[in-house]
């Protein structure tokens, strides 16, 4: 479940990502940063539905 755990945070840093790309008019990093943050917030979405949330023990 750690991999649910990484993808999240590479989705937020995407994010942040787009923010930041838009506020410096850097417009292929804007086109990385929101493909990036687009695929892992999927892959995020996909394993939690997929695998269940990870419950602490």
């Amino acid at each position: 479940m750690i991999l649910m755990v990484v993808f999240g945070l590479v989705a937020i840093l995407g994010v942040a990502a787009v923010f930041t790309s838009l506020k410096k008019r850097n417009f292929l990093g804007f086109i990385f940063a929101a493909g990036s943050a687009v695929v892992f917030g999927w892959f995020t979405v996909m394993t939690i539905i997929n695998s269940g949330f990870p419950v602490a023990h």
